[in-house]
């Protein structure tokens, strides 16, 4: 893959409960949809493991462009992980930064990669978020998904079914 587009989301049933993640990474002729699912999470978690869970599948050096609609995700790696790292994993309230497992391990990914963060509106009727909250949902409720892996074109057709 070249140039990569990507787009995540994440999903509990309960905050903490039952969580679900789902990605959808793709360039000018593949697609591959990923997912998966913990026990006892957060959305906040599950949308940050969609999002390192997506960025591992990628080459060091890669670039991509991700698409989030977790203002959380956005903010936290984009503006918040500078200070928190600055201040030794500290909140500007002195309070240990929550989920900092999963801040560390997406900014050690982000890192071996050029990511340029793109917010997109949840539940807006854009079809990839859609897909990816679809895939997101259903794994968080336990059911098993058919994940689509293979050509662009065909990918149009596998959402036309």
């Amino acid at each position: 893959m070249s140039f990569v587009e990507i787009y995540t989301d994440g999903s509990s049933k309960g905050n903490p409960g039952q969580g679900g993640w789902g990605a959808i990474i793709f360039d000018e002729e593949k697609v591959l949809e990923i997912g998966g699912n913990e026990e006892n999470t957060t959305n906040n978690r599950m949308e940050m493991r969609a999002a390192i869970e997506a960025l591992k599948i990628l080459p060091e050096g890669a670039e991509a462009k991700l698409h989030t609609d977790s203002e959380y995700l956005m903010k936290g790696i984009t503006i918040w992980i500078l200070g928190w790292q600055k201040n030794n994993w500290r909140t500007k309230d002195k309070k240990e930064v929550l989920n900092k497992d999963l801040w560390q391990e997406l900014w050690r990914e982000t890192e071996k990669r050029k990511v340029e963060w793109k917010k997109v509106l949840g539940h807006s009727g854009h079809t990839l978020n859609e897909r990816c909250d679809e895939i997101a949902q259903s794994l968080a409720n336990g059911k098993q998904m058919k994940l689509f892996e293979g050509n662009l074109l065909d990918y149009k057709a596998f959402h036309q079914e």
